[in-house]
């Protein structure tokens, strides 16, 4: 099932506001906490152990089953600098197709990020900030397509 999230970027306070939210909607979060250890190590932008043990993705449902996501974004990996949004809409769509549809489309005089790509979590993503300045991530997740899970990675 489609849905629309918000996933917001902390500057290395994901796990701090995540249980403060917790504290006030409740419920648990959904999947696993995903670390930036947990992740392919990458060469080229080497983090310190303070960083690796950072949330890479958490996520939990708030009011309306509305998914409220995060990460912490170090500055390291370009991830918190610039004119980086702080927060992004985050689209799940149906299938790949919808994916590089509603991608390119957005894409219209946008800075791509992280063009649209087959991810180490078995998901289709890729991230855009587009015209206006507003960021977007395209998530196909071909295991959470066809029902209604929650977890993306």
């Amino acid at each position: 099932m489609a849905r629309v999230s918000t996933y917001l970027n902390f500057p290395g306070t994901t796990e701090q506001a995540f249980l403060f939210y917790k504290s006030i909607f409740g419920g648990e979060f959904i999947g696993r906490v995903a670390r930036f250890k947990d992740a392919p190590a990458d060469p080229n932008c080497p983090l310190s152990e303070a960083e690796l043990n950072r949330v890479l993705h958490i996520e939990m449902a708030i009011l309306g089953g509305h998914i409220l996501m995060g990460t912490d974004a170090p500055d390291t990996i370009g991830m918190n600098g610039g004119a980086r949004p702080k927060g992004y809409l985050n689209l799940e769509p149906d299938s790949k197709e919808e994916a590089d549809r509603l991608f390119h489309a957005l894409a219209l005089n946008a800075t791509i990020e992280m063009p649209i790509q087959d991810m180490f979590w078995g998901a289709y993503y890729g991230c855009l900030i587009d015209q206006f300045g507003v960021g977007w991530m395209v998530n196909y997740a071909p295991i959470n397509a066809n029902s209604n899970s929650n977890a993306t990675q």
